[in-house]
């Protein structure tokens, strides 16, 4: 009967701490998915070969999303080390 009193009363808790921690998977997810930063850099390539913009803007495009990328793969060792 004890336990059941203490599940009763626990269970705003647990129920939080379940929440927390799906959000907290869903958003390692989308920040770990290395997949939408390669769609973004075919996506520069291909407006880069079309001549929509220019040298400059696409240096600097695929430099910010090779860095996003290395972060990514960098923070995914860490996981994996753990």
């Amino acid at each position: 009967m004890a336990f059941l009193v203490d599940d009763i009363l626990l269970f705003p808790c647990k129920m939080v701490e379940w929440v927390g921690g799906k959000l907290y998977k869903s958003a390692e997810d989308q920040l770990t998915d290395d997949s939408r930063v390669a769609e973004q850099l075919l996506e520069l390539q291909m407006r880069y070969e079309l001549d929509e913009i220019s040298d400059e803007e696409f240096a600097r495009g695929e430099a910010e999303l090779m860095a996003e990328l290395e972060a990514i793969r960098k923070y995914k060792e860490s996981l994996s080390f753990q």
